[in-house]
């Protein structure tokens, strides 16, 4: 079913993955579809920002629906205690810029999923981590390209020897 997709519809929809967003779509639209770096940013940025607003306005309403159920209570827990962690320091002496530090340096888990929840742990004002989130994702992902096209111009040169 996946593969019957147009590749802009692969893009947009993978952007959305926790997982990958668009930091490692973008390198995989450039290097499995062809597709010129201007074509896939902005449509795996759009992608990977579509979650953001939904996970920032809702998430308080599916926590408080999921903490009634005990495996979840418990996995919430595990998942906040960890996503604390991970940002206390940056994001308490830092804010904004704690957090935009988080999501622009493009490794796994450090990602618009993640900022949102960091945003919505440590009570952030809604538009303003939005804006930040932007931010972080298109600065990670013109470093995942700006690899990805380095590398393969670099191999591209290279092989001609």
């Amino acid at each position: 079913m996946f593969d019957e997709l147009p590749q802009w519809v692969k893009v947009f929809l993978m952007s959305m993955v926790p997982w990958l967003e668009s930091r490692y779509v973008i390198p995989f639209a450039i290097l499995r579809f062809s597709w010129e770096w201007w074509q896939a940013f902005p449509l795996a940025i759009l992608g990977n920002m579509v979650p953001v607003p939904f996970i920032l306005f809702f998430f308080h309403s599916v926590e408080r629906f999921l903490r009634r159920y005990k495996m979840f209570a418990n996995l919430l827990d595990k998942l906040f205690t960890i996503t604390r962690k991970r940002a206390n320091n940056k994001i308490k002496q830092y804010e904004y810029l704690g957090l935009l530090m988080f999501v622009a340096v493009p490794l796994p888990f450090t990602g618009a999923w993640t900022g949102s929840l960091i945003a919505y742990l440590f009570n952030l004002r809604f538009s303003k981590s939005i804006v930040t989130i932007l931010v972080g994702v298109i600065t990670a992902s013109a470093i995942t390209t700006t690899v990805t096209l380095t590398g393969t111009y670099l191999w591209l040169w290279f092989s001609r020897w």
